[in-house]
């Protein structure tokens, strides 16, 4: 069924959503491509694993307690890789943001193995039938949960002084900081931001899919990235444009019968958007002056 799908791929691009909204953030205000944001995304699925495992955590907690993690997971990744380098070449920045996301999947690996490690049920998963249509309830928490988010992160930037701060750092970063603006705390909040969200997906994907490992960031955080750039990178509501097509691209290209090359309907998307439209769908022109 139409509908069906267009549920399963929502469901999806819902997740790879929260995680373009961490690329995209950063690379508004910095202009950096942080590559490892998608093993931030693992991380999180891990540590909501721990949370469900140790401690015994309901759901709500266990995203709570993820999110959290990596908020100081994020913060200190910026502090103590990314800040020094600010100044440097963008090349070098690139280098370390690469350099991280093998340390924390060797990290990761070390810990626990390569092998995909099944996540605690924290959730009953009951059908819910409405006619031929069938809508898991991990389908609709993870859909909440995500539009939640969006909506929260929405209101954080349009009306808090912080989120001003945001919007006032990524058209200019120089001239920000020469008004008053805290640009260290800025894109530490923007770290914590991002870090929280991919967090959040990492949890809602391990749950869904029954299963978290260590390289399960890599192909994530690649369609991600695409998710954001098709909408626009450095546009938030793009980022979240971008994902959920994404997400209704692979589930109807899988129902058409094109499983096998599931992971390139969305490198086939990048490279059409970037022919026909490089600032992507919600993005803008930039103009340099002379």
């Amino acid at each position: 069924m139409l509908l069906q799908q267009i549920i399963n791929g929502l469901t999806l691009g819902a997740t790879y959503a929260l995680i373009a909204l961490g690329y995209t953030m950063v690379y508004g205000i910095i202009q950096l491509i942080n590559f490892a944001h998608g093993d931030i995304y693992m991380i999180g699925a891990f540590i909501g694993i721990a949370a469900v495992g140790l401690f015994h955590h309901n759901f709500f907690l266990t995203l709570a307690t993820a999110m959290l993690a990596c908020v100081v997971l994020g913060i200190t990744i910026e502090r103590v890789a990314y800040r020094p380098l600010r100044r440097a070449s963008r090349l070098n920045l690139l280098i370390s943001t690469i350099g991280v996301s093998i340390f924390l999947e060797t990290f990761m690996t070390l810990l626990k193995g390569p092998q995909p490690t099944g996540f605690p049920t924290v959730l009953n998963n009951t059908p819910l039938k409405a006619g031929p249509l069938e809508v898991s309830s991990i389908q609709v928490i993870i859909l909440l949960v995500s539009v939640i988010l969006m909506i929260g992160l929405q209101l954080i930037v349009r009306y808090t002084k912080i989120g001003k701060a945001m919007r006032a750092a990524s058209e200019d970063y120089d001239t920000a900081s020469l008004m008053g603006i805290n640009i260290n705390r800025v894109i530490s909040f923007t770290f914590a931001i991002g870090s929280a969200l991919a967090a959040a997906g990492g949890v809602l994907v391990g749950i869904y899919f029954n299963s978290v490992s260590p390289y399960m960031g890599v192909m994530a955080g690649l369609k991600a990235f695409v998710a954001a750039v098709l909408g626009g990178i450095g546009n938030i509501p793009g980022a979240m444009l971008g994902g959920m097509l994404l997400g209704l691209a692979e589930v109807f290209g899988v129902a058409a019968g094109f499983s096998t090359y599931k992971d390139a309907i969305a490198f086939t998307l990048l490279i059409i958007i970037l022919l026909v439209r490089p600032t992507g769908l919600l993005g803008r022109p930039i103009q340099r002056k002379v």
